[in-house]
């Protein structure tokens, strides 16, 4: 399991060679990439992600752990950006690696689900229309249930 918290950014594609490089018994790699998506009906300037270190890195240590006892993972990765981004900027990455396909994407989509409700970080965007803090939505704690 690889856990990292950085503000600089990250080359996708190098990360999923990396990750997926020499695996002999694995026959799937799941990645996902997130993206700063401007607020609807808004021009976004940048958003600031703010975290605590050495919290926030055992949290998300602690959901890959989950993932890890629930599925056949032989791998998973995750890098979370922080600071200031714009929009188009990747925010975060998650990839799993497992024998067989359904567990690397199952594990993948709760690390997404889990990343994006119970991660500790705090999300401001300032836009045309002034500050705003992220605040969560109904609909990602509701996915939470399926897990």
């Amino acid at each position: 399991m690889h856990i990292r918290v950085q503000q600089n950014a990250f080359d996708y594609g190098e990360e999923c060679a990396r990750f997926a490089a020499g695996r002999t018994d694995t026959g799937a790699v799941v990645t996902f990439c997130g993206i700063v998506r401007a607020p609807e009906n808004a021009v976004l300037y940048r958003m600031e992600i703010e975290h605590y270190p050495g919290m926030t890195e055992r949290a998300l240590a602690q959901i890959a752990q989950s993932a890890i006892q629930r599925w056949d993972l032989h791998d998973c990765l995750i890098i979370h950006r922080y600071g200031p981004l714009t929009a188009g900027a990747q925010i975060m990455m998650v990839a799993t690696a497992s024998r067989h396909r359904a567990d690397a994407f199952a594990a993948a989509d709760f690390l997404m689900d889990y990343l994006k409700s119970r991660a500790p970080f705090w999300k401001k965007e300032i836009t045309d229309q002034g500050t705003n803090w992220v605040a969560a939505k109904d609909t990602d704690e509701a996915a939470l249930k399926r897990w």
